[in-house]
């Protein structure tokens, strides 16, 4: 029975990253395989790819093709990651096409919610930014908040834009609030803070 592995290999950026969770890996295989009850007739096994390019940083283009290569040459059970959410949107289409279960403890991004279609076989067990869109619903209601909510982030739109996908859980929670206006201004490293300050007079009131 084997577990196909799609993390980055080297870059300890990710919490994710291989050297952190390959030697838990490795201790959960050992753990099971020495219990016989646990899954009678079958030794679990692990193959493992790497989700990053040529320069560390996890990829929307190496991820799918690593996870297609494992599928064909090992035909996994699961998958576990990838975790940054361009390397594992991609990967969760195909495995929820393979009939597969992919676990990640990354993938926080909202449309990963969505358990419909394109993302049914997936499993998040870390935090993920539909239940911060939640919460923002319910501190709304509980002091009345009723009129507007502005979001400021930063976005660079490079490698996986965390604050990006952080604002849209609210961004696409909070208006199930009837009657509230949400609005967003990006600010980028270097940008015009003046520009941002009057945009936040201007809209957060």
């Amino acid at each position: 029975l084997t577990l196909a592995v799609v993390l980055p290999q080297h870059n300890l950026t990710y919490p994710w990253a291989w050297p952190r969770v390959g030697p838990a890996v490795r201790l959960a295989a050992a753990a099971v395989n020495s219990r016989r009850d646990l899954l009678p007739g079958f030794t679990l096994g692990w193959v493992f790819g790497s989700s990053e390019d040529r320069h560390g940083v996890c990829s929307a283009v190496a991820a799918p093709l690593v996870a297609v290569d494992l599928w064909l040459a090992h035909h996994p059970a699961a998958f576990l990651g990838p975790g940054c959410v361009y390397s594992a949107a991609p990967v969760a289409r195909f495995t929820s096409h393979w009939q597969l279960p992919l676990v990640t403890a990354g993938a926080e991004a909202h449309g990963f919610g969505d358990k419909s279609e394109e993302f049914g076989s997936t499993t998040r067990t870390g935090p993920s930014h539909r239940k911060l869109g939640e919460l923002g619903v319910q501190l709304h209601r509980h002091f009345n908040w009723t009129r507007r909510a502005l979001l400021v982030y930063w976005d660079e739109r490079v490698d996986d834009r965390p604050y990006f996908f952080a604002a849209e859980g609210l961004y696409v929670q909070l208006p199930t609030l009837h009657n509230l206006t949400v609005m967003d201004v990006v600010f980028r490293d270097g940008g015009n803070f003046s520009f941002i300050i009057q945009e936040i007079k201007a809209k957060g009131r």
